[in-house]
């Protein structure tokens, strides 16, 4: 398969993410062309700020393998990654995380911090490339919070009824 089938399968994921409320995103781990991991963002079904779509991913696959190291894995997730998942992408020696949509807010592979790949700091060094299927990827967000921002602007039944 190629990244762009792989992000495709992450889209899909992030779908049943919206489906459930969650804002969506997901993402799938591959080893030699070989998905051993997958996830969706479920912080609100599970009252967990870290159930981010790559954490259950590398959850997931950590289970699959019976191990947390997760060396010659590739990650494919619908948004840049934020610190903690960066910092958990590196303790499981994730080798290359590759993104569709950029997130100017909280982005940690160059759109607010730059941790993959580039701080030498760290004892594992992980590629991280952004910009596939990044249109796909961008409005799905776009129509999440668009739907959640209409929803939170309508009127209460008793508003709506006039004095």
């Amino acid at each position: 398969m190629t990244d762009a089938d792989w992000m495709k399968l992450a889209l899909a994921l992030a779908e049943r993410a919206a489906n459930l409320g969650e804002v969506p995103v997901g993402a799938v781990l591959v080893r030699n062309d070989e998905l051993i991991g997958e996830g969706w963002n479920c912080p609100i079904a599970h009252h967990d700020a870290s159930a981010h779509a790559e954490i259950q991913a590398l959850r997931d696959a950590g289970q699959r393998v019976s191990n947390y190291r997760l060396p010659n894995t590739r990650l494919y997730v619908t948004l840049e990654p934020c610190v903690m998942c960066a910092g958990a992408m590196i303790h499981a020696r994730i080798d290359t995380v590759i993104f569709g949509a950029f997130d100017p807010k909280a982005g940690a592979c160059g759109s607010v911090f730059n941790l993959l790949p580039s701080d030498a700091r760290f004892n594992h060094r992980t590629a991280c490339y952004g910009g596939i299927l990044t249109i796909e990827c961008a409005e799905m967000l776009r129509q999440f919070f668009r739907a959640r921002r209409l929803r939170s602007h309508q009127p209460m039944y008793s508003e709506s009824i006039a004095p």
